[in-house]
């Protein structure tokens, strides 16, 4: 018998004789609780969605590749990835934006996701960062806080500026970021005209057992290129998935975006001595300290399949290492190392690194066994250790490097606390004069919504800090007085 490829069958593969009619009891009849494909239909359809991401809800991703063109990087890390020139890794990339839901529009002012995944030979690599090589806040601590205050008010279920600010102008520390989110670059024109970053420092350790500190930095090879905030508060009405449209259209097409990824590298011991807490993700390294590397070159060629199963339901973390690459004192890091792998298993499941999107080239051994939807099975073997049975054992050689801690156990800050000077530098140094312009307005918008004058007053004296030119033409877009400091 020529078994036909086009016929439709139940989950189990039987046959289906008729998918346009339920069975009834008679032509007017109550339906029957035997027509199983009707229940299984019904049933399947109810469960199609998983829940979506509490942050980093809506997103874009693509599969490419990534391929090594400095030859002289493998001397700070015996990454396998970044072994030798030329040599390519498959990846996958997911971006998205932070405070949106699902169906939310794809061009509001707000950091975009940038998650990369490296299939390499040594295990799944995940460098989990932003469009923006710093962040709001510096300790896990506060995470929950902050996205509560940018997703809906607890009564009118509503976006709320109020909320925003009041926790902003109470945690100065977030002033390099939001100087930044809301310059031109916090709107880009399409997910294939923006930078990206690991955000965190991370160590690199080589083979000679050296560690030094990393930063990454994916520079776009199409350039820059942001959105007026008019066309973006259009599109968001008329095309709310247009950065998604974009980067499917121009993979389709064969226009493949790059990025061509770079490093900072500060040797270990200078970490105690630099100017600013290395560790601390509001704030950037200079590069004139500590100038950009070229690694290779990431380039993204294939669209997915299936949204659901490859974007959807792609899970990333920033601790999925590979020998060479270990985690850094970052306060941040620490707390996502738990919370990323955490969300994950109670969105998508305990086995979600099973699924084809997230399940590694390399061959997996380990004893975890069963859990929700376990399909990779290791039959009969033994499922512990140690053993006597020749079982699968620790490598030695993979352990992380030894670091020293001292001091004690307790509830501690950052020793700097010099919010302003960077995001000065960056409005007065870096920024032209016409970019200062619309940072100053874009500010007096967000801010306009705020209900609460003190709010304001208390994040005008902080942006005075930063420089006075700041807070007065906030405060004349307002219509409001500096308040004295």
């Amino acid at each position: 018998m020529i078994e036909d490829k086009n016929k439709l069958t139940t989950s189990t593969g039987a046959p289906v004789g008729d998918n346009q009619h339920s069975l009834t009891a008679g032509h007017n009849g109550p339906t029957l609780i035997q027509d199983v494909h009707l229940i299984e239909k019904l049933a399947h359809f109810n469960r199609e969605r998983v829940p979506e991401r509490v942050v980093h809800a809506k997103g874009a991703g693509a599969h490419g590749k990534f391929t090594v063109t400095n030859p002289d990087i493998a001397q700070y890390t015996k990454a396998d990835l970044f072994s030798e020139e030329g040599k390519e890794t498959p990846m996958f990339i997911r971006f998205s934006t932070v405070a949106g839901e699902l169906g939310s529009a794809d061009t509001v002012r707000d950091p975009r996701g940038f998650a990369v995944k490296f299939y390499t030979d040594e295990g799944n690599y995940d460098i989990v960062g932003n469009n923006t090589p710093i962040f709001f806040i510096r300790d896990a601590i506060k995470f929950p806080d902050f996205i509560h205050t940018q997703k809906r008010h607890p009564q009118t279920n509503l976006k709320d500026p109020n909320m925003v600010w009041d926790f902003w102008s109470l945690s100065p520390e977030s002033l390099h970021q939001i100087t930044l989110l809301h310059s031109d670059r916090g709107i880009p024109a399409t997910l294939r005209h923006m930078h990206g970053y690991g955000s965190h420092t991370f160590k690199w350790v080589n083979k000679d057992g050296e560690s030094f500190w990393v930063k990454y930095h994916f520079r776009t090879d199409q350039g820059v290129k942001n959105m007026a905030p008019d066309v973006a508060d259009k599109l968001a009405g008329e095309h709310p998935d247009y950065h998604t449209e974009d980067l499917f259209n121009a993979i389709a097409e064969g226009d493949f975006p790059s990025w061509t990824l770079k490093v900072q590298i500060m040797p270990e011991a200078e970490a105690a001595q630099y100017a600013y807490d290395p560790f601390d993700i509001t704030k950037v390294w200079s590069h004139q300290d500590y100038p950009l590397i070229e690694v290779g070159k990431m380039v993204l060629d294939r669209n997915p399949e299936n949204y659901f199963e490859e974007v959807e339901q792609s899970t990333f973390s920033p601790g999925n290492f590979v020998p060479g690459v270990e985690a850094s004192p970052d306060k941040m890091l620490q707390g996502r190392l738990f919370a990323y792998a955490d969300a994950h298993r109670y969105r998508v499941g305990t086995n979600h690194n099973q699924l084809p999107i997230n399940s590694p080239k390399a061959e997996v051994r380990n004893h975890q066994r069963a859990g929700s939807m376990a399909y990779q099975s290791s039959g009969s073997k033994v499922n512990y250790e140690p053993n006597s049975y020749d079982g699968i054992k620790e490598s030695k050689e993979d352990k992380i490097k030894p670091f020293k801690v001292s001091g004690e156990a307790d509830s501690v800050g950052y020793d700097n606390d010099d919010h302003f000077s960077q995001p000065r530098k960056l409005i007065t140094e870096v920024m032209s004069e016409d970019e200062r312009s619309r940072l100053y307005k874009n500010f007096a918008d967000h801010l306009s919504g705020v209900r609460d004058q003190q709010i304001v007053e208390r994040q005008l004296k902080l942006f005075h800090q930063v420089t006075p030119e700041l807070a007065e033409e906030v405060a004349k877009h307002l219509d409001v007085s500096v308040p004295t400091v």
